[in-house]
């Protein structure tokens, strides 16, 4: 099971500029909005763009979703720990959440 950050923890993160946030909804949802800085990785494409959007395998990576129920962002993070990546973790709540707490967005 991978490891949960809250959304208090992954805005220190995203703000600090240590980790690197991974949209798991990905195409129109992506361009729509997504959180600060993520980068747009789906299932279907980690085996093969894992290594481009991710190179360091041991720096921190954050996943997320839509909402808690929304499977996209642990099937991702389990993904990329199988492949090797070390410090791996699922936004607890996703991007509802964010949106909610009146958190930036970004577009496009």
């Amino acid at each position: 099971m991978t490891a949960l950050i809250t959304r208090d923890e992954l805005k220190a993160a995203i703000d600090a500029k240590t980790v690197t946030v991974v949209d798991a909804l990905g195409g129109e949802y992506y361009a729509k909005q997504h959180l600060p800085g993520a980068v747009p990785l789906v299932l279907a494409e980690v085996g093969a763009r894992a290594a481009t959007v991710l190179p360091d395998r041991g720096a921190a990576v954050v996943t997320y979703c839509s909402n808690p129920a929304c499977p996209n962002s642990g099937q991702v993070a389990d993904r990329l720990t199988a492949l090797g990546y070390t410090d791996v973790r699922k936004y607890r709540e996703g991007i509802e959440d964010w949106a909610d707490a009146g958190l930036p967005l970004e577009q496009g």
